[in-house]
């Protein structure tokens, strides 16, 4: 059964933001695809509350700092390797690909990842004030606990949000988000598969490329 959290977050979005922006900002890629095996036993309903609360908060900081973009870009960085569960998300984002790769380029892709993520989403978050996400709800679904949100933007409308939160990894990490019941890195993972088409499938190009994209 869900138990309900009382635990509130807000970040700010601007009043004319369109429904495909928002929804491309909170497809970033902080967020992976696959489901992990196994069940999250050791972790909590309020543990998983309390990280969604403790990013959107992070992000409404950064977004709020007064920082150059570059110095946000860096923050936003820091924020995706402490929130999101990055080689799982890298390893959804490249799909099939990443299964011929050895170990050091899969390490590669993933900073390199975090890098485009970083300053493909950290110009579109200053865009977003004004804006309110609260949490609502958090479960157990499986091997995974699903936090449940209410985005209200100004002039917009409001959004469900759902996070996908596993500790499966040895510590509390975020690795998936529905907005309106899409699953948003499905638009990251298209864009990188076109990225790496037109590089032939040269995924050490398309490691180089990601750091000086976004």
């Amino acid at each position: 059964m869900a138990t309900k959290s009382q635990t509130r977050s807000s970040t700010r979005m601007p009043s004319d933001a369109s429904r495909r922006n928002f929804l491309l900002l909170a497809g970033s890629g902080a967020f992976g695809l696959a489901l992990r095996p196994g069940r999250a036993a050791a972790l909590t309903n309020d543990e998983a509350s309390r990280l969604i609360t403790r990013l959107v908060a992070d992000v409404n900081a950064i977004i709020n700092s007064g920082k150059p973009q570059t110095a946000m870009f860096s923050d936003f960085e820091q924020v995706l390797w402490r929130y999101g569960d990055l080689p799982i998300i890298a390893r959804a984002t490249l799909g099939v690909p990443w299964r011929s790769i050895n170990d050091q380029q899969r390490r590669a892709f993933t900073q390199s990842y975090a890098v485009y993520l970083s300053r493909k989403y950290g110009r579109r978050f200053s865009q977003f004030r004004g804006a309110q996400i609260q949490v609502t709800d958090t479960r157990p679904v499986n091997s995974f606990f699903e936090v449940s949100s209410i985005a209200d933007v100004p002039g917009e409308g409001r959004y469900n949000v759902r996070w996908h939160v596993s500790d499966r990894g040895g510590s509390t990490k975020m690795f998936n988000i529905f907005v309106e019941g899409v699953n948003l890195i499905a638009t990251e993972r298209a864009e990188i598969g076109a990225m790496l088409d037109q590089r032939g499938g040269d995924v050490d190009r398309l490691i180089r490329d990601l750091r000086g994209a976004g």
